[in-house]
């Protein structure tokens, strides 16, 4: 073990599992719990301990991570009956994305039972959290932060960026809404391209080395786009969640949102079109439809 600690983590999603193995290769006893046993057996195969509930967890780790789908889960696992101030840790770690004002209203509550609180959210998706070179937005008080940041190495690179929680969250929130504009344009400019003759990856070689470079034509379109995969890692009703929050706190905070608000009704029209579970990347298919062109790499 890397230094004697027990850490807990609760949630194995698709970025939690890789985080929390993460933890694993890096030596430490990471006892986790998820609603699925099927996560939890693989989690096992990795070399990590299962746990029987959250309250298993909170009852055996001095600092425990979470990562979860939605600000009601991660409210549940928190303050619930049967959640993590039954069995008071030092230190929860919320790596999950809620919005400033449920990740404030969390770290209230644990505060009231003697729980510090680290708000950390991250960014990479799952090739990243597998890769270790996610960015963490971190928002804690300086000792907990000491506390929190050798661990967060296993991750990627993190960033503390104040000492309010929500603070990373708000930070979080920007930079999704950032991405999703971002493939909406990029989806709309391919197509455009495309339909005039251009090939696509050249047009991404051209973009790449001019003013229009951003996280899509780098890594969105090369990885998921061009080769008809679609599977970036992250699903369109988590994206809007994503969205949906960053306009509420906008709104809240008299922050016009226009592009904001278009980014997410193509989002909308993504989920009507593909469901819920389908990845954020097939943004990119509904400007196809509407264009009546396929953006296709050669190899694809």
């Amino acid at each position: 073990m890397a230094d004697g600690q027990t850490l807990g983590f609760i949630g194995l999603g698709s970025m939690g599992s890789a985080m929390a193995r993460r933890l694993v290769e890096a030596g430490h006893d990471v006892l986790a719990f998820d609603a699925s046993s099927a996560a939890l057996d693989a989690f096992r195969r990795d070399g990590g301990r299962a746990a029987a509930s959250v309250a298993e967890v909170a009852a055996q780790a001095a600092t425990i991570f979470l990562s979860l789908p939605t600000p009601a889960v991660v409210k549940e696992v928190a303050l619930g009956t049967g959640g993590l101030t039954s069995g008071k840790p030092g230190i929860v770690v919320d790596l999950s994305t809620t919005g400033p004002r449920m990740s404030a209203e969390v770290a209230q509550g644990l505060a009231e039972a003697g729980i510090d609180f680290c708000d950390a959210p991250v960014s990479g998706g799952r090739a990243g959290a597998l890769a270790g070179k996610l960015a963490i937005m971190a928002a804690c008080g300086p000792a907990v932060w000491n506390s929190v940041d050798p661990l967060l190495l296993a991750f990627g690179k993190a960033f503390h960026v104040g000492a309010k929680a929500g603070q990373a969250q708000t930070m979080k929130l920007v930079n999704n809404l950032l991405s999703v504009v971002a493939l909406a344009a990029t989806s709309e400019g391919m197509a455009m391209g495309v339909k005039a003759g251009l090939d696509p990856q050249v047009m991404l070689d051209v973009i790449n080395a001019s003013s229009g470079r951003n996280s899509a034509t780098t890594d969105k379109f090369p990885r998921a786009v061009l080769p008809r995969t679609f599977d970036f890692g992250f699903a369109t009703q988590l994206s809007m969640k994503d969205i949906r929050l960053c306009l509420e706190e906008a709104e809240g905070m008299g922050v016009p949102m226009i592009v904001g608000s278009t980014a997410r009704t193509m989002l909308g029209i993504t989920q009507a079109s593909f469901g819920p579970d389908a990845d954020f990347t097939m943004i990119a298919r509904v400007v196809e439809q509407w264009a009546g062109v396929e953006i296709r790499g050669s190899a694809a």
